[in-house]
């Protein structure tokens, strides 16, 4: 375990940036997979930048690579595009 006062601070500032990024990636998983779950395409599209907001968050923040967001969105908007 950490001796020094701001090896210490470091850990608790981890776990909580920890805990946040725990929420929003868990967060945008959920949202990813009610647009998956989505069937009507109007209602699709709407809620389309909503997610792509949600990823490009996670992207600035690295919670996830900027590549695995790129993928994610083109898929999610492929997705949408084919729904009919």
């Amino acid at each position: 375990m950490a001796n020094h006062k701001s090896a210490l601070k470091r850990v608790r500032q981890n776990a909580k940036k920890r805990l946040s990024n725990r929420y929003y990636k868990k967060s945008t998983r959920t949202a990813i997979k009610n647009l998956r779950a989505m069937e009507d395409k109007a209602e699709a599209a709407k809620f389309l930048p909503k997610v792509i907001s949600m990823i490009d968050k996670l992207a600035k923040r690295n919670t996830i690579h900027k590549n695995e967001a790129a993928n994610l969105k083109g898929k999610l908007t492929k997705f949408v595009n084919k729904l009919g």
